[in-house]
């Protein structure tokens, strides 16, 4: 199958996955902020063995989404300690063994990669591994990369004459990544860019200029996740966003919003026009399995103000923070609140 084979309404994660307890340190992961530097002490298996450990960990997740019935599928990010940290630590120009400091999002300081000369892809990050996840499914397959906006945010500076600089530095080493990943076979890239939202003066200078510079050349479907952080360390958030509409004018031919937790009003769907949306319908700071008709109303809402055609349904974020069995339960009852509106359309 292939995207444009697609049912209405398609179902797909964001990007991560639950990842099991026997590969990452899930205590030592919930009790920190996402890593932006490399955090190996996650890993409960030793290196000789940890690449194997990751592979069957995909594939499990692989397996937990074609059986909740989800229809673009992603590697659940089994071998990322973030959804960040393992490409921008994989770049030239980063001082790996002296981090810098930079406010997270929550205001709080962290260790972050500190950049000191010119940043450049040295080799592939991500598409190596296409070749596994294409054979555990026969469904259209989205990797997620960080964007060029958001890593220059989460790094300290030590070389580029400012930040505009240095983020499309960031995007021409996305679009490396991003066109092999393509050749590889992906049928779908995702970039990452919560940053956006959480610093949208600086976003209005230079966001869109990179993403575009990231995205050149594509030949699939390009996507650009937004959201207000992973729901396990935000709790209140605005049900605004306050760089959206700037979107519609970006290269990428969707966006993936973060909807339920904040509570989204669906009629600021509105103003991206021009772009498939992928409708976040699972709140993930709640570990109560939403019902299916909770999640149906949710798609109804966004219904009223975007076509059925330009609707993706999906959870608000990636899900690394849940619990297995709650996530699963989550991805299950999205796709059973998803059927409940198809039927509703025959």
């Amino acid at each position: 199958m292939t995207l444009a084979h697609l049912p209405p309404l398609p179902a797909s994660l964001v990007g991560s996955y639950a990842q099991p307890d026997w590969l990452i340190d899930r205590a030592r992961l919930n009790d920190r902020l996402p890593p932006r530097v490399r955090a190996q002490e996650l890993w409960r298996v030793p290196a000789p063995l940890l690449e194997e450990a990751q592979n069957d960990a995909t594939a499990l997740a692989v397996f937990d989404q074609v059986r909740a019935g989800v229809d673009i599928v992603t590697d659940g990010e089994m071998r990322r300690e973030s959804y960040s940290n393992r490409f921008a630590t994989a770049l030239d120009g980063v001082d790996l063994d002296r981090p810098g400091e930079a406010l997270d999002r929550t205001g709080r300081p962290v260790p972050v990669p500190r950049i000191v000369g010119p940043v450049r892809r040295r080799a592939p990050v991500e598409a190596p591994y296409i070749a596994f996840l294409r054979a555990q499914t026969n469904k259209p397959i989205k990797i997620t990369l960080p964007g060029p906006f958001t890593m220059t945010q989460q790094a300290q500076n030590d070389y580029y004459p400012d930040e505009a600089s240095l983020a499309l530095a960031y995007a021409d080493a996305v679009n490396e990544e991003m066109l092999e990943l393509f050749a590889a076979g992906v049928d779908a890239v995702q970039l990452d860019e919560p940053y956006v939202q959480a610093r949208p003066e600086r976003a209005r200078e230079y966001a869109v200029a990179a993403i575009d510079r990231a995205l050149h050349g594509a030949t699939g479907t390009t996507v650009l996740h937004v959201c207000f952080g992973y729901g396990k360390h935000v709790a209140d958030k605005p049900n605004g966003y306050a760089f959206l509409s700037e979107l519609d004018r970006c290269a990428a031919d969707e966006v993936s919003l973060e909807c339920a937790q904040p509570r989204l009003d669906p009629a600021l769907l509105a103003v991206l026009p021009s772009k498939r949306i992928h409708v976040g319908v699972i709140d993930l700071r709640d570990t109560a399995v939403e019902t299916p008709e909770v999640v149906a109303e949710r798609i109804r809402g966004a219904m009223r103000h975007v076509p059925t055609e330009r609707i993706v349904v999906a959870p608000d974020c990636g899900m690394k923070y849940l619990p297995r069995d709650v996530a699963y339960g989550k991805l299950c009852n999205m796709v059973r609140g998803r059927d409940l509106v198809l039927n509703e359309l025959l």
